[in-house]
């Protein structure tokens, strides 16, 4: 049989490898393999390194992950556990994070647990078969029985925008409790005396907290502490938001004002308004928290505390890599300022054009 009858040779380029990298760069391949890794890089002479760098640029070479995950027993992955993608809050700080992984020569695996506890345990677990060397996670509630255990293991791990009670892993969130007093002052400068809370989940560290600063927030600024004013929505989301509306308007409490644990629970207060013609913030301002992207272009605009959702990415990712690189590091948490963000759906109660307010 002649060779014809197989076909034409097969003429497709041989992939370039680290060692064809090293000799036209006129380095060992060790030396190449330092510079071609962000994380090992500063090894190299700045110079070598760019050489390096160019010549395997020319060549055409691509690095291979998993040969270099089977040499060195390290995949140079984390996995980051998000609770909700579809939560304009998260996207930024996921873009927060693999702003510092990146330089590092980390890549993420993302998951998303649709806060749901068995997914979550069955995608961490897909992440941990991967070999990821930690997880950044933002699904904690106050009481984690899987994150303590995965603690407990010793596995790497920081938390963004969540805590767990009584357990010493490191985590970055904001200054919930200074962000709700500012927005209850905020409205009790316009004139509000009687001002309701729709919070989130009281099973997350963020909706406790944050209920619990706007107990503290009315008392300290002697306003109305009437607990028929303080409802819990079920979950994070425009649904419940109406939902915890609908109960506090159907009870006919008295208020002018309505701070709310996030921006999406209050979007669903907006539903709610539109649904029985109540005027905002002629009858009754509202008050987020977050400052999700696009808020100035509702009507009115959402007045609400601004979070530093890049820092917060940034911060957490930065403490899991010191974290991997010195398992001995004490926990530590980092709490990050926030703003309130002034714009039209708040107002003093019963404004200067007449509106009367909800409870005239």
């Amino acid at each position: 049989m002649t060779p014809q009858d197989h076909g034409p040779p097969n003429t497709a380029p041989r992939p370039q490898r680290l060692r064809d990298v090293a000799r036209a760069a006129g380095v060992h391949p060790a030396t190449a393999s330092r510079a071609l890794n962000p994380a090992t890089r500063t090894q190299v002479n700045a110079d070598t390194a760019r050489r390096v760098l160019q010549v395997a640029k020319e060549l055409g070479y691509r690095p291979n992950p998993v040969a270099r995950a089977l040499k060195t027993a390290r995949s140079h992955t984390v996995g980051l556990v998000i609770p909700d993608l579809t939560n304009p809050y998260f996207p930024p700080i996921v873009r927060g994070i693999e702003s510092e992984l990146e330089p590092a020569g980390y890549h993420a695996w993302i998951v998303d647990t649709h806060n749901d506890p068995e997914r979550e345990h069955s995608r961490v677990e897909s992440l941990r078969e991967r070999q990821v060397e930690g997880l950044i996670v933002a699904t904690a509630r106050r009481e984690h029985s899987y994150l303590s255990a995965l603690h407990a293991q010793g596995v790497p791990m920081v938390l963004v925008n969540r805590r767990v009670e009584d357990l010493a892993v490191p985590c970055v969130i904001p200054d919930d409790a200074s962000g709700v007093t500012q927005a209850v002052r905020h409205l009790a400068e316009l004139g509000h005396t009687r001002i309701a809370h729709i919070g989130g989940p009281a099973t997350t560290s963020t909706g406790a907290m944050r209920t619990r600063a706007f107990r503290h927030a009315v008392r300290d600024l002697s306003l109305a502490d009437d607990p028929a004013l303080v409802t819990e929505a079920a979950e994070w989301s425009e649904e419940a938001g109406a939902r915890a509306m609908r109960q506090l308007l159907d009870a006919r409490a008295r208020f002018t004002a309505v701070v709310t644990g996030n921006d999406l629970l209050a979007l669903g207060c907006y539903d709610v308004f539109a649904e029985r013609g109540i005027d905002c913030p002629g009858q009754v301002s509202v008050v987020g928290f977050n400052d999700m992207p696009f808020l100035a272009r509702l009507r009115p605009a959402l007045t609400t505390v601004r979070v530093p959702h890049h820092a917060l990415g940034a911060e957490a990712a930065r403490m899991l890599l010191d974290g991997m690189a010195t398992p001995a590091r004490t926990a530590r948490s980092l709490l990050l300022p926030v703003t309130l963000v002034v714009r039209e759906s708040t107002a003093p109660p019963g404004r200067a054009d007449g509106t009367a307010p909800l409870t005239a």
